[in-house]
């Protein structure tokens, strides 16, 4: 006599998902073996379904933003671009490389005077980190740690501005919105600085790995914003 086989119950329309479901919903979802049984929420980055393929999206954007930011001034302009870049990607939206090109067009002037202020501000911190370790001036200690606190300050401020901006919202917009997302989201930034201080190890001891961490820190502008924070 044939097993008779029980049909599958009907969806689940309340209550919560333990993880087991949750991932078997979702691989019934990417594989197309047929519709989920269970309700899942929408991914937050629905192009990142493949590691291999994001991994090389991310080191692709590193060398776009490194060819970029040659000039150093232009970094603002590079790094924005590249971060709209990997958004679109992770969106899975259009996210060819002529788009990326008419951002930095876009971004370009208005990045030159950002990327100049934050030149000159991490100028004077270095400046003043060199007179402090030399031991020519009182409370050397003191002033060091200022200066690194300072060093980190820019790099999450130009972090987070080279999130926010847009072409219609220009840089302006986009440095004003930082106060705003420091409040809002304090632990993000300390995601960015951690974010900005691996970069700059790693690159302290092989230059080269600064194109791949590039990519690494567009990611980090991309992603924080969007963590899963618990409630």
């Amino acid at each position: 006599m044939p097993q008779l086989i029980a049909p599958p119950g009907p969806p689940r329309t309340g209550g919560k998902m333990n993880r087991r479901e949750l991932r078997a919903a979702r691989r019934r979802d990417l594989d197309g073996s047929g519709p989920s049984r269970l309700e899942t929420p929408a991914a937050r980055f629905p192009g990142a379904s493949g590691s291999f393929a994001l991994l090389g999206e991310v080191l692709l954007t590193g060398m776009l933003i490194a060819v970029v930011a040659l000039p150093v001034v232009t970094l603002p302009a590079g790094l924005a671009a590249g971060v709209r870049h990997l958004g679109r990607y992770l969106r899975a939206e259009d996210s060819r490389l002529s788009l990326f090109w008419r951002d930095v067009r876009a971004g370009i002037l208005g990045g030159i005077g950002v990327g100049a202020a934050t030149l000159v501000l991490v100028l004077i911190l270095l400046a003043d980190l060199l007179l402090a370790s030399s031991g020519a001036i009182p409370g050397g200690p003191v002033i060091m740690a200022v200066g690194w606190l300072g060093l980190a300050a820019v790099a999450v401020a130009l972090c987070l501005a080279a999130g926010a901006w847009r072409p219609r919202l220009g840089w302006a917009g986009a440095v004003r919105r930082v106060p705003r997302q420091l409040s809002r989201d304090p632990a993000g930034a300390l995601y960015l600085a951690a974010a900005v201080g691996v970069t700059a190890v790693v690159t302290w001891q092989l230059v080269p790995l600064l194109v791949p961490a590039l990519g690494c820190v567009a990611l980090a502008i991309v992603a924080v914003p969007r963590r899963a924070r618990r409630r």
